[in-house]
């Protein structure tokens, strides 16, 4: 069964990237199955009208809950789970693309303005799961380039979306840690060489390093990721010494070594 993604905006137009690349073909091959709708098909004014200013003052205008209510009444059956991303949600991360990635239908409320009126997703919640999500601890203008992020992160997770079923299975994040460098032909490049371990035909040579690298490249960037990291003693070691290649020492947090 095809992953159905349904996205609720005043700029279906915002959403056409969707339909390129691998998303676009996965579409056509019947994988996925994106619908954008526009919320002003559910006003009634000869304006289209979706917001109105705030109560208790402020700047900005507010989306109207009845326009988006008679919009996911529609659009938003039982069995879905609904998403509301926002600054104030709670952080999208690669667990969640998984979890998500198991559900049959999602339906994206893409806010704008000042947002969404409170009582639109406290409705919701009385008859569907709702999960208000942030990709960020940043401001944009709108939902719907938060939506188009998390549609990538999830529909590349469904059966048959990306050519090779190991793509995201050696993704960054996907055991909890960065992953680390690519490298292709050519051999030099410019005074560049591949490491030559990549060259050497021995798998397992291979499959080491890259899972040095990848905690090296965590441990440097992003070492609160180790905390919930299951480390061999050699890989402790390894994170308590220098990283080699001119790299600065990098010492795992005491949860990760075992100490």
């Amino acid at each position: 069964m095809a992953g159905r993604f349904d996205i609720v905006t005043i700029f279906p137009e915002y959403l056409e990237p969707l339909r390129a690349s691998l998303l676009g073909k996965a579409s056509a091959r019947g994988l996925v199955d994106v619908r954008v709708h526009d919320l002003r098909g559910w006003t009634h004014d000869v304006h289209r009208t979706v917001d109105e200013s705030p109560y208790g003052g402020g700047p900005g205008m507010v989306m109207k809950p009845d326009v988006w209510g008679a919009a996911l009444d529609d659009v938003c059956p039982g069995d879905a789970l609904l998403v509301v991303p926002s600054p104030a949600g709670r952080p999208f991360s690669q667990a969640t693309a998984q979890r998500w990635a198991r559900e049959k239908h999602l339906v994206f409320a893409c806010g704008r303005y000042e947002g969404i009126d409170q009582r639109v997703i406290d409705d919701a919640a009385r008859r569907v799961r709702v999960e208000e999500v942030s990709i960020g601890d940043y401001v944009l203008i709108g939902g719907e380039v938060a939506t188009m992020v998390m549609i990538e992160a999830v529909a590349r997770l469904r059966p048959g979306v990306l050519g090779n079923a190991r793509s995201h299975e050696d993704d960054s994040f996907s055991d909890g840690l960065l992953e680390g460098p690519s490298y292709t032909r050519p051999h030099s490049w410019r005074g560049l060489d591949v490491p030559e371990v990549l060259l050497s035909g021995d798998h397992a040579r291979v499959d080491r390093w890259r899972r040095e690298q990848s905690l090296l490249r965590t441990a440097e960037r992003r070492p609160d990721l180790l905390a919930s990291a299951e480390l061999t003693p050699a890989e402790q070691d390894l994170l308590a010494v220098d990283g080699g290649a001119g790299s600065a020492a990098v010492t795992a947090p005491r949860s990760a070594r075992g100490v």
